[in-house]
C-alpha cells in the first residue's frame, strides 16, 4: 500500500496575515495619536497614511480631505469628555466639575487647543458641542442671561486653555524657574523680589483652583447668589 499524504491545513507559511481593514475610525485614531505625540503640525495626509500602512490616496475613500480628517479628530476627542454627575442644587458647583473635566481632557490631548483655535466651530456636530451645551446650561441655570452666559463661557474657557498651555509648555513654560530673576532687585523691584519664591514654586493645581474660585465667586456676586 502507498503512503497516504496529508495536506497541511491553514494558510501557507509564506502567506501574509490578513490586513486590518481601513476605516474612517482607524484613520482618525492614527491622526489623533500622531497629534498627541508630535503635535498638530505633524498631521498630514501622507504621514497619516504611513501610520496606517497605506498610500495617501487610499485615505480619500474614507475622509474627504484634511479638513474633514481634523473635524473627525475633534469629534473623536470630544467623545472622551467625562460628563460629571449633576449638582442639582448648585449649577455653579456643577460648572466647577465641568471645568475640571475640560482641563483633564485638554491635558490628555494638548494639541487640540491649537486645533480648536484654528477650526473655530467649522464642521462641528451635535455630539461635539454637547460639553459646551452642558456648560452654558449650568451658567444659565445659575441665573445668567444668555449674553452673560456666553461671556462667562468664553472667559472661563480662556482661563482653562491658558492654564493647560502653561502646564504643557505651549507656547510658554509652566512658571518662573528658580533663579530666573536677577539678584539685588529688592530696591528697584520690591514686589517681584517679595513674590519671587511663590512665582517659582506655584503649585499648578492650587493655581487652577485659585483662578477658578475667583471667576465663580465673581459670578455668584454678579447674580446675587450667596
Amino acid at each position: 500500500m502507498g503512503r497516504t499524504t496529508t495536506r497541511p491545513t491553514g494558510r501557507p507559511a509564506d502567506a501574509k496575515a490578513p490586513r486590518t481593514p481601513l476605516t474612517r475610525d482607524r484613520i482618525t485614531e492614527a491622526a489623533l495619536r500622531l497629534m498627541d505625540s508630535e503635535g498638530l503640525d505633524a498631521v498630514s495626509m501622507r504621514r497619516v497614511a504611513r501610520e496606517v500602512g497605506v498610500e495617501a490616496m487610499s485615505l480619500y475613500n474614507h475622509v474627504r480631505d484634511k479638513d474633514d480628517l481634523l473635524n473627525a479628530v475633534i469629534e473623536r476627542v470630544m467623545t472622551e469628555f467625562p460628563f460629571p454627575e449633576p449638582v442639582d442644587d448648585d449649577p455653579l458647583a456643577y460648572g466647577r466639575r465641568l471645568a475640571h473635566c475640560w482641563r483633564n481632557l485638554l491635558r490628555a490631548h494638548p494639541s487640540v487647543i491649537q486645533l480648536f483655535g484654528e477650526r473655530k466651530h467649522s464642521g462641528a456636530s451635535v455630539d461635539s458641542l454637547r460639553p459646551m451645551d452642558a456648560a452654558l446650561s449650568a451658567l444659565r441655570r445659575a441665573g445668567l442671561s444668555e449674553a452673560d452666559a456666553a461671556q462667562a463661557f468664553h472667559t472661563i474657557g480662556s482661563f482653562i486653555f491658558g492654564t493647560v498651555m502653561m502646564e504643557t509648555g505651549q507656547p510658554f513654560g509652566s512658571g518662573e524657574a528658580p533663579g530666573a530673576f536677577p539678584s539685588g532687585i529688592e530696591v528697584e523691584l520690591p514686589n517681584v523680589a517679595a513674590c519671587a519664591p511663590y512665582l517659582a514654586e506655584c503649585d499648578l493645581d492650587a493655581q487652577f483652583e485659585f483662578g477658578l474660585d475667583l471667576m465663580l465667586e465673581g459670578l455668584r456676586a454678579k447674580i446675587g447668589v450667596s
